[in-house]
């Protein structure tokens, strides 16, 4: 079992910036992906960033150039610095990991609330 613990997140007025960190513990095994999705309310859970197998990052669109992404798998942590939000980045923000120990699996946080004013 890996549990996922997110932290971070709050309101902000438009402009400013937030960090988000997640922590994972328990059987970790390896780590494949390790990223944050959002939900914003009546919309579909969308990628936002992730640090996937070998390194690479993905991110939406949307974020580049204002949000980096980070991975530190010695302490299974996966950490969002968020620049210039808009009020369009209002949503939940989900972490999670992909690994595999004894066998695969894809674990989730319990999501946290990130609220941009205009």
């Amino acid at each position: 079992q890996v549990r996922l613990v997110e932290s971070g997140g709050g309101l902000v007025q438009a402009g400013g910036s937030l960090g988000l960190t997640c922590a994972a513990s328990g059987d970790i095994g390896t780590i494949y992906d390790m990223g944050w999705y959002r939900q914003a309310p009546g919309k579909q859970r969308e990628l936002v960033a992730a640090v996937v197998q070998g390194g690479k990052t993905n991110s939406a669109d949307s974020v580049k150039g204002r949000f980096a992404i980070s991975r530190d798998d010695a302490k299974a942590t996966v950490s969002l610095q968020m620049n210039n939000l808009k009020a369009e980045d209002t949503a939940v923000y989900y972490c999670y990991l992909r690994g595999e120990s004894m066998r695969s699996y894809t674990s989730w946080g319990q999501g946290t609330q990130v609220t941009v004013s205009s």
